[in-house]
């Protein structure tokens, strides 16, 4: 089985909880079904959790309801960990540069810190 954490900055926040707390309930509970999908599914169904292309390695979570459609950006550390970044209301075909940029950033930082964690 897989874990799921979320990204927090250095002051704590965690900007996809921050995210998933502006949905209503029926989004998050779907969300939420999604993320035990991604847990416990091995393979996971492309249409849930995907690998973005010409991308630092980033993953995107799928989530799709009503004519709603969410994505959370994130990584995955090691064999078990996804570590998801951030997240955002899908308004276009394309997923939005900016919002690869800041999961690549946080990437980034978050692996920066493990290091000086771990030594």
């Amino acid at each position: 089985m897989r874990r799921i954490d979320f990204y927090k900055t250095v002051t704590g926040v965690s900007p996809v909880e921050d995210f998933i707390d502006t949905l209503s309930d029926t989004q998050t509970k779907k969300i939420l079904w999604v993320m035990k999908l991604i847990r416990e599914l091995n393979p996971v169904p492309s249409q849930y959790f995907t690998k973005l292309v010409n991308t630092d390695d980033i993953w995107e979570v799928r989530v799709q309801t009503g004519g709603n459609i969410f994505r959370l950006l994130g990584f995955i550390e090691g064999d078990r960990l996804i570590v998801l970044t951030n997240g955002f209301q899908k308004k276009t075909q394309k997923t939005p540069k900016r919002e690869i940029e800041l999961a690549e950033a946080r990437k980034r930082e978050y692996l920066s810190r493990e290091e000086t964690k771990n030594g």
